[in-house]
């Protein structure tokens, strides 16, 4: 069976670490048709717009995406183009595994973490009024007239948004994922002694849910008890689900705890579609040098294959991955121990060796 999927070069370092992971996912045999079409600053100098239609037609139709980071600049109307995507998609989850592998330098050993994070609400909405602007004098009025609170009247002001049904499908999405990938834990992650009505409604539903799932053990966790637990003990954590904001400072966290972001795949997930991307940035600086390592990508990659149920290949090509990463010959500078090492390769080289690797174990 062929797969037609959308392929986002993005920006940057994006169209390096793109092509490598391209080339492993198509060195498993599974056959792709790809659709090549950008988003963000390499499209507005194109065509015009950071998010240009026919890229969400395309995505909408082939239902599935692999995505390179992308640059938002400076003075346009987006606050992000992936928060945009995101919301012209309903990729209400995002999904972010954490997990440390031999030859990767980390604090810590033995860390498997999934954080699954609300992707549409919370401050993330871009609900922000600017100080002294009509709209927040008027807001900051009701609020002096309905409550017992005095704001400063030079102030800005952001809406965090936590709905009942925006909650209810994100935990059982990670409900769903631990029972399907043989998790034992599901943690909500909140702040619901101090913000009752938005962070409340988020732990009373989560409550809820977790009723429907008698097989997964849960628990709760106020957002900075559980970042000082995190980075003292983090085995003791399984699936995470969180709000937006603490879901975005939380996988970074998880992703240092396990060699930082360039190591750690991603994906945002709705109803019927998906895209995949590495966590870390576009990194212009290192644009065309052939230096950065594409581990997120292809492990992004793998997080795909094993949506579009090509299990098998998504098994051989993590497989030879770490494989690759544990002998620490055929890497990029950032895996070595020293950063200075003259025997770093680079990223298509790595993805050379990962190829060969994969091969020599299909035959």
């Amino acid at each position: 069976m062929k797969h037609s999927i959308t392929l986002i070069p993005g920006d940057g370092i994006g169209p390096e670490v793109v092509e490598a992971a391209r080339r492993v996912l198509e060195a498993t045999g599974v056959e792709f048709q790809w659709e090549m079409i950008n988003a963000g600053e390499s499209a507005l100098e194109k065509e015009g717009s950071l998010l240009p239609d026919r890229l969400l037609k395309s995505i909408k139709k082939n239902k599935v995406a692999l995505k390179g980071p992308t640059t938002t600049p400076v003075g346009t109307g987006f606050r992000s183009v992936n928060v945009a995507l995101r919301k012209a998609l309903d990729l209400y989850a995002c999904l972010r595994p954490c997990r440390t592998y031999p030859g990767i330098s980390s604090r810590y050993e033995n860390v498997d973490l999934t954080i699954v994070r609300e992707n549409t609400e919370d401050l993330y909405v871009g609900i922000e009024f600017e100080k002294g602007s009509p709209q927040a004098e008027k807001l900051l009025s009701f609020i002096k007239q309905n409550t017992e609170e005095t704001v400063p009247k030079d102030s800005g002001v952001g809406i965090k948004i936590i709905s009942e049904p925006g909650t209810r499908r994100i935990v059982k999405f990670a409900f769903d994922y631990a029972r399907a990938n043989g998790k034992k834990k599901v943690t909500a992650v909140h702040k619901a002694n101090i913000m009752k009505f938005t962070d409340g409604l988020f732990l009373d539903v989560s409550r809820e849910v977790a009723k429907s799932y008698p097989d997964i053990q849960f628990e709760d966790r106020i957002i900075d008890d559980l970042c000082a637990h995190l980075v003292q003990q983090p085995s003791q954590f399984d699936v995470l689900v969180l709000p937006n904001l603490y879901g975005d400072i939380v996988s970074d966290l998880c992703a240092g705890l396990v060699g930082g972001l360039g190591v750690a795949p991603g994906a945002n997930i709705g109803e019927k579609l998906a895209v995949f991307e590495p966590t870390h940035g576009s990194a212009p600086k290192y644009t065309g040098l052939n230096k950065v390592n594409p581990l997120a990508t292809i492990l992004s990659g793998v997080l795909m294959l094993r949506y579009i149920n090509e299990k098998q290949a998504a098994a051989q090509v993590e497989k030879a991955a770490i494989a690759i990463v544990a002998d620490g010959k055929s890497v990029t500078y950032d895996l070595k121990p020293d950063r200075d090492d003259p025997t770093a390769v680079g990223t298509s080289q790595m993805a050379d060796a990962i190829i060969a690797r994969l091969k020599k174990s299909r035959r």
